[in-house]
């Protein structure tokens, strides 16, 4: 269905008006701060203004009471609140929500809500396509048009919330960055993102519910450890630098030695969390019982979680799902080697909006490839 949402309250985004303006989504409350002392405001400011743009969803100026007239009327003239805009919605039968989320400019990118008991997993993008050509995934036939800004990513958790509230059915509880894009490629306005999510004057989530999945930048990583507490979850997919770099191919710029070392340290010394290591089951490519073996031996000394992810199809996909016996006895072998296993449900399948499936609608600057996306029904 199409969406009569809103994005923003602001100028229109096309005019000279609102390129001027700074745009409060872009703005964490460090960053809210500094802007505010530009002004000769006081920092604490950035503590009230956040809350009511993320905890209470309000963009109109004149009804943030607590701030000052003067500040009101400064920030009538200087500041917008655009963000993107959710054009469709496609709802599955198994309850997920799959959201056309069109930016600035005319690109669209994919966000799904993902309801299970009293969890509301949100999973958003980061960019406009995928640079890393991982060859199972559906974003990586694009190529890559651009990153998003902070305002895009933390937008859609903004719009997600709004139209739920709307729909009088679910929250978001969760967030992971599992949609279109390389998290780590776009790395400023992803952490950005997380730690307005992490913020108490803000999402208020815990850093055991904010979850960054990564290909396996290794700079990156050693970065992010210090950046955020958030979980962490690596695209493995396959237990050999051979296998892997046909897979994953960044992995010949960082290969599993250099990729294992950074996840081994990534939590502090002592430390009870793990890394999530995902693992796409690929029928006849990475699923028989010897792979699995090789596997254990090599997060050997890693603290692993190990997530196994059924292969789901998509338009021009080389690869066929894993039998859920061969699935099981993949499994089986992990369990017995003393690692925590889940077998990933399928969600929003029926809509396009499970994991690997995601694919927007633009014009790709690479032009290696030609973009697809399935339309609701």
């Amino acid at each position: 269905m199409t969406l009569p949402l809103s994005s923003s309250a602001s100028p229109d985004p096309s005019s000279g008006e609102a390129l001027a303006r700074t745009n409060l989504f872009d703005l964490n409350e460090q960053a809210m701060g500094d802007w505010l002392e530009s002004l000769g405001e006081p920092r604490y400011r950035s503590r009230q203004i956040i809350q009511w743009i993320h905890q209470r969803r309000m963009t109109d100026i004149d009804q943030m009471t607590d701030l000052s007239k003067r500040l009101r009327e400064r920030m009538v003239q200087e500041v917008c609140f655009d963000l993107p805009r959710f054009t469709e919605e496609y709802p599955s039968r198994d309850g997920t929500i799959k959201w056309l989320c069109q930016l600035v400019g005319g690109p669209v990118v994919e966000t799904v809500y993902i309801p299970e008991g009293n969890r509301g997993t949100l999973c958003i993008s980061s960019q406009v396509g995928c640079a890393l050509n991982c060859s199972f995934c559906s974003t990586a036939r694009q190529g890559f048009d651009r990153n998003l800004s902070q305002a895009e990513i933390i937008g859609q958790v903004w719009l997600a919330q709004t139209r739920l509230a709307e729909l009088g059915d679910g929250k978001v509880t969760n967030v992971v960055f599992m949609g279109m894009g390389e998290p780590l490629l776009n790395y400023e306005p992803v952490v950005g993102t997380m730690q307005l999510l992490l913020s108490d004057l803000a999402y208020g989530l815990s850093k055991y519910r904010v979850t960054l999945s990564t290909s396996g930048l290794v700079p990156q990583i050693n970065r992010l450890k210090d950046d955020t507490p958030a979980a962490l979850a690596i695209s493995l997919h396959a237990p050999t630098d051979e296998l892997r770099t046909q897979l994953v191919p960044i992995n010949k710029k960082y290969p599993l030695a250099m990729l294992m070392d950074a996840c081994r340290h990534y939590f502090p010394k002592g430390s009870s969390r793990h890394v999530t290591f995902e693992y796409v089951m690929l029928a006849d490519v990475n699923d028989s019982v010897a792979q699995a073996k090789t596997l254990a031996r090599l997060l050997e000394g890693v603290p692993a979680k190990i997530n196994l992810i059924p292969f789901n199809s998509h338009p021009g996909a080389q690869y066929t799902c894993s039998s859920k016996e061969q699935i099981g006895r993949f499994r089986d072998v992990l369990q017995k080697a003393g690692y925590v296993v889940t077998v990933r449900k399928t969600r929003g399948d029926d809509v396009d909006g499970a994991c690997g499936q995601l694919a927007g609608d633009f014009k790709d600057r690479t032009g290696r490839k030609v973009r697809w996306i399935k339309r609701g029904k």
